[in-house]
């Protein structure tokens, strides 16, 4: 099987990447689009993120054949219960959420007996809103898919050729398996960034306008990380809350090593340290999901995965 017509709910950075993405890369497939606010909708029209841009959520889903709910993940209930009753029989239903557990229990308690196979494209920028979207942004990416225990193997098969066609690399596994991975490689990351920018901004010995003008490229990257949409991680920290505790305990855990081995003056620990955690930034270029240059390949399109 394979789609024909795409529902696309919620327009901001990938919402609107979708439909770009859809456009140059499946354009034999017809998109619709919806955004629960007005001004986000007429700004999808001009940048041409849909086919259509319909009023309601219910006429956007009406006739499509796949529905990617592109809201925060704490919105996903109320937004897939805007649709119930308005669904093909045979739609499939999925999403781009960040936490796979918390998100396949709302969709699926809003819109019982609908296929649902939830999805979590691993990319992004610290940019949000409909302007913020173009249509590479899933090339050589990976995409994990999350299909519930007796999932249509079709339907597995068609969304997972569907993201493979907009660039990404498609990988399968459980929700729990998801939420414990992504808490260590995207939530947690993103959680240290934010209170590092935060405790700067709050020093009293040191001036904000110091922090901004003399700010090293470490403390750069971090508040390109900070800077990443409010909304969407306040959600993905409640609705991930146990994942993301359990590696903050064990963060935890490994920061009272280090410091206990600067204070004892072990430099030893602290190179071993430091060298293991090279390699896995070597690691990470060797893969092709970074770019060594000093800009990080990003002079284009910043980039933070949620």
């Amino acid at each position: 099987m394979s789609f024909e017509r795409v529902a696309i709910i919620g327009l901001g950075l990938l919402g609107g990447s979708i439909g770009l993405a859809v456009q140059d890369y499946l354009p034999g497939v017809a998109t619709t689009g919806y955004d629960a606010d007005p001004a986000t909708r007429a700004r999808a029209r001009e940048l041409g993120l849909a086919g259509t841009i319909s009023d309601t959520a219910a006429e956007a889903v009406s006739q499509s054949d796949l529905v990617i709910f592109c809201v925060p993940v704490g919105a996903m209930a109320a937004a897939a219960a805007e649709v119930a009753g308005s669904l093909r029989p045979d739609a499939l239903v999925s999403d781009v959420g960040s936490s796979k557990e918390s998100v396949a229990k709302a969709l699926s308690d809003a819109l019982p007996g609908a296929a649902i196979i939830p999805a979590h494209p691993v990319a992004g920028t610290e940019h949000s809103g409909p302007d913020a979207g173009f249509a590479s942004l899933f090339r050589n990416r990976w995409c994990i898919i999350t299909p519930p225990e007796g999932a249509d193997p079709a339907k597995v098969k068609a969304l997972s050729e569907f993201w493979t066609a907009l660039g990404a690399n498609v990988e399968l596994m459980t929700a729990q398996h998801h939420d414990l991975v992504l808490a260590v490689t995207s939530h947690l990351p993103h959680l240290i960034a934010y209170t590092i920018v935060g405790t700067a901004s709050d020093l009293e010995g040191v001036t904000q306008g110091e922090v901004i003008k003399y700010s090293a490229g470490g403390f750069r990257d971090f508040t390109r990380i900070a800077a990443s949409d409010p909304t969407m991680w306040r959600d993905v920290f409640l609705t991930n809350k146990d994942a993301v505790l359990e590696m903050l305990q064990r963060f935890s855990e490994d920061l009272t090593a280090l410091q206990r081995a600067i204070r004892v003056g072990d430099g030893d620990q602290l190179f071993d340290h430091f060298t293991r955690t090279r390699a896995i930034r070597r690691s990470i270029i060797e893969l092709g999901q970074d770019d060594a240059r000093p800009d990080f390949g990003r002079s284009d399109h910043g980039g933070t995965e949620p």
